[in-house]
């Protein structure tokens, strides 16, 4: 009785080593492919890189690096901008990946930023906005997420502001006539939260990064949407713009400053007071 089951245990314990190896075996095939994976990427074989890092993924799901940058090689084959449904499902691929990995890591940054590029790119800016507000949690100090959420308002308030401007044939850089207080009413509800929004995750850009120039351009930017839905109010408007003119100069002080940093190096800057 005992011999047999001495057997059994002998039986059990070789099923449990020939497991381990062969998880072991798994593991080191799928560190093998990550790997080979990483250098197709390298040399802009996505195709390769996608397939490389699949496998890896399949043999040891465990492993983020591997779900990380098949995400990444899907997004690099995405073109911004190109509108079809074999480019936009290169985006999808590389959200659902990043997503995976946010089951398992709810703060990498990586793919939150990732999922927020992407749906910036693919103009769902009520997504991207999510994301972007998500990554400013997970790493309050990196200013580049408020910056974005800026970015994005500015979209959502110039884009709609013009359109609305075109049905009442207006011109682009006419002010909101103050006489039609059912328009300027309108104009001054709808836009103001993004406004608003937008200035404030400026301000905290600009609090990590004094030098950041883009966010003092998109100050400008944000200042003349606010000064456009002062139309009830010509001081307050003539304060806005008089403030935009002045993120103007700063941008270009700062562009000055850093260009002077790089002796040789040369650039065009813009007036943006436009």
């Amino acid at each position: 009785m005992k011999t047999r089951t001495t057997q059994k245990g002998l039986v059990l314990f070789a099923a449990v080593l020939v497991m381990l190896a062969s998880t072991g075996c798994a593991k080191l095939k799928a560190r093998d492919h990550l790997n080979k994976g990483v250098q197709a990427y390298k040399n802009s074989k996505f195709e390769q890189a996608v397939d490389h890092f699949q496998q890896a993924v399949a043999l040891d799901p465990s492993l983020i690096n591997a779900k990380l940058y098949l995400a990444t090689a899907y997004a690099n084959q995405y073109i911004p901008g190109a509108d079809t449904p074999d480019n936009n499902r290169f985006a999808e691929q590389a959200i659902d990946e990043y997503k995976q990995v946010l089951q398992v890591d709810p703060k990498n940054i990586n793919s939150i930023k990732g999922i927020a590029y992407l749906y910036l790119q693919m103009k769902k800016f009520d997504l991207a906005k999510q994301y972007y507000k998500k990554a400013s949690e997970a790493d309050p100090n990196d200013p580049e997420p408020y910056y974005s959420v800026a970015v994005i308002d500015w979209t959502q308030t110039y884009v709609p502001r013009q359109e609305e401007r075109a049905k009442l044939g207006m011109k682009p850089d006419d002010a909101l006539p103050a006489k039609d207080k059912k328009v300027c009413a309108m104009m001054k509800e709808k836009n103001t939260p993004n406004v608003q929004e937008g200035i404030d995750n400026l301000n905290k850009a600009l609090q990590l990064r004094p030098d950041y120039d883009d966010a003092m351009a998109y100050m400008n930017l944000m200042y003349r949407e606010r000064a456009d839905i002062q139309c009830d109010d010509p001081a307050a408007r003539s304060a806005d713009l008089k403030t935009a003119d002045e993120w103007v100069d700063k941008t270009m002080a700062t562009k000055k400053a850093k260009a002077e940093k790089q002796p040789g190096a040369g650039g065009i800057v813009i007036d943006q007071k436009q």
